[in-house]
């Protein structure tokens, strides 16, 4: 039987990782995988995180599982984290394994409730979002988004895409710091977004992978919040990877709201039932941490103050970046690097721009040319900078 398997093509950016793992030149640059840096290199383990993993040690009594759902105090401060306030009536949640596993488990809901469901996508998007859909088997179809001249968002463009949805399709949208480019909407441009939604009847699947990256928990949380409050049915896959730093802890949650508390009822036992045949109960470990710093004024308090930090150092190394380069080309045309928010940016580079850049300066990012600001500090971004002008960039 198994030697009728096929082999299946290799993860680009794990790929990337060992290439750069056996790359021997000194001052080697990696800005490819996804995840956060300090300035050493190192992802750290958050103070918060710490304490409440010293303090779940010395309580906690049991490794019995939790229930399907997962545990309802850790479902309960996350979803009041995303949405502030909560529609009790309205929401339905499930602990999921990871922002991946929410997005796997939205799509799943999504075709239970509608066999003939079309997922709208942006181009581009992350790489895992096509991957699941065409694992599944699931129809979709991608939706303009980046300006490649710009570097900006096409609006015009994905509005008349996004508009072509259909009643129950599903329109998969990126909360906060899109994951490629760092591109983003604009509040009013959400406004618009929802009244297309609102006139199609289309459902939103907001991929909240980064809140806290951007522009702070409740600032990168805002167009979540007004999707939330205009239309009627709405799917929300959030993660504590990133604003949390337990990317292997796979903690994250799926949030489903919907038009009455019948459909809620519906909705949470149809979740339930998905973690059942996915993966039975949630992983707790994870989701037992959040929801003791969410739970306590002093450990939350001091999370946000370190999650700020982080935020601010991402902010400075883009600003400290767009600077190096307008001073080395004398034009602005680099200032988008400044404006995009959360861990990338799309350069807009070709590939084999990409690859010169590995060939001739040890500096590894993905061929879409998607760089992860946190893989920078401020003795790489000269160096950076300069191999971006050499490449021809």
């Amino acid at each position: 039987m198994l030697s009728n398997l096929k082999p299946q093509a290799p993860d680009k950016i794990l790929m990337l990782i060992e290439e750069f793992k056996a790359d021997t030149r000194q001052g080697k640059i990696d800005l490819g995988v996804g995840v956060y840096k300090d300035p050493n290199g190192v992802t750290p383990v958050m103070r918060a995180v710490k304490e409440a993993e010293k303090r779940i040690w010395e309580t906690q009594t049991t490794k019995a599982y939790t229930g399907l759902a997962g545990e309802a105090d850790y479902r309960n401060a996350l979803a009041a984290m995303v949405l502030k306030d909560v529609p009790a009536d309205r929401l339905a949640s499930v602990a999921s394994v990871g922002g991946t596993g929410a997005i796997r488990q939205a799509l799943e809901l999504a075709r239970l409730a509608n066999p003939d469901v079309t997922v709208h996508v942006s181009d581009p998007t992350w790489p895992n979002h096509l991957s699941i859909m065409k694992f599944m088997g699931l129809p979709y179809v991608e939706y303009r988004y980046f300006d490649n001249e710009t570097r900006g968002v096409d609006f015009e463009g994905m509005k008349a895409d996004i508009a072509k949805a259909g009643k129950g399709d599903i329109v998969l949208l990126h909360g906060c710091c899109h994951n490629p480019t760092g591109a983003n909407l604009t509040l009013d441009q959400w406004l618009e977004i929802v009244a297309i939604l609102e006139k199609s009847g289309a459902v939103p699947l907001i991929d909240l992978a980064y809140q806290g990256f951007g522009d702070g928990l409740d600032a990168d949380a805002e167009a979540t919040r007004l999707v939330a409050k205009s239309l009627p049915e709405v799917l929300i896959a959030a993660s504590c990877s990133k604003n949390f730093g337990i990317y292997r802890e796979r903690t994250g949650i799926l949030i489903a709201l919907a038009e009455n508390p019948a459909a809620r009822d519906l909705a949470q036992g149809s979740m339930a039932y998905l973690n059942r045949q996915s993966f039975s109960f949630p992983p707790d470990h994870g989701a037992r941490i959040v929801s003791t710093i969410l739970g306590d004024d002093a450990l939350r308090a001091d999370w946000a103050a370190e999650l700020e930090d982080v935020r601010n150092t991402m902010l400075g190394l883009r600003a400290q970046l767009a600077s190096e380069l307008r001073n080395l080309t004398g034009s602005d045309r680099f200032d988008f690097i400044n404006r995009h928010r959360g861990m990338f940016s799309r350069l807009g580079a070709t590939p084999a721009q990409v690859q010169k850049l590995k060939d001739d300066s040890a500096i590894y990012m993905v061929g879409d040319s998607r760089l992860n600001i946190a893989g920078l500090n401020a003795d790489t971004v000269p160096v950076l900078a300069r191999a971006i002008i050499d490449a021809g960039i």
